[in-house]
């Protein structure tokens, strides 16, 4: 798989961090851009790497995850197309602070500070979406602090699974179908709680007709069955 690639204006459309933009600065964001196609379980940086950018998945997915003084390494989030990650090292002491890994074939660009800055400056809609995606990812860390103070792991396992459908599911005969390939780590990694744990439980939903598990791909068969988990008293 090469690993360059023609800019793409029109792809950048759906990136939250160029929304609402105009075709004129999605042309000048594409053009200031390194393309890059990034192969299945190809790290794309390093957690402590200190020539951070600003990333945009453009396709694909992308696993971020962090690794603790003690070796262990925890998922901390997965990244869909049109999301941007990378971007808050830029903001603090230029570090990157966690791996990302590609976990499907991937198109991603990146911005190196002073062309993100120059667009933010030119283009201060962008600083704008740039500081709402940043809030909308304190928020969700916040909630996701709050669900392992206060709900078992079948709650949170349930809640994780309906984020993922919403940030990456497709509608599908059998449900909602997760598009990014999970495994059962991800999912126990993603809701605070161990690998035996989570395997356990899926396999009791599966049972039930909650989910389906197939190569990987996860489908939530009854939305409201599993919202009912999520919200139990």
């Amino acid at each position: 798989m090469p690993t360059e690639l023609s800019a793409s204006p029109q792809s950048l459309s759906s990136a939250d961090l160029f929304a609402g933009a105009s075709a004129s600065t999605l042309k000048i964001a594409a053009a200031s851009a390194r393309w890059r196609r990034v192969p299945n379980g190809k790290r794309i940086f390093r957690q402590g790497d200190e020539d951070a950018r600003a990333h945009v998945v453009v396709a694909g997915g992308v696993r971020i995850s962090q690794t603790g003084s003690d070796g262990a390494q925890v998922v901390m989030r997965f990244i869909c197309a049109g999301e941007m990650f990378g971007t808050v090292a830029l903001f603090t002491d230029r570090k990157y602070p966690a791996d990302a890994t590609a976990i499907v074939d991937t198109i991603e660009a990146s911005w190196r500070e002073a062309d993100l800055l120059d667009l933010m400056t030119r283009f201060p809609q962008i600083a704008i979406n740039a500081i709402r995606i940043v809030g909308w990812r304190l928020q969700e860390m916040q909630n996701r602090a709050r669900e392992l103070a206060t709900r078992s792991a079948e709650q949170r396992i349930a809640q994780a699974l309906i984020r993922l459908g919403q940030q990456s599911g497709r509608s599908t005969p059998a449900g909602t179908t997760i598009l990014l390939p999970l495994r059962r780590k991800d999912i126990a990694d993603i809701s605070g709680t161990t690998l035996f744990t989570a395997s356990r439980i899926l396999t009791g939903w599966a049972r039930a007709g909650l989910v389906t598990d197939q190569r990987r791909r996860l489908t939530i068969a009854d939305h409201a069955g599993l919202q009912q988990v999520a919200e139990q008293s």
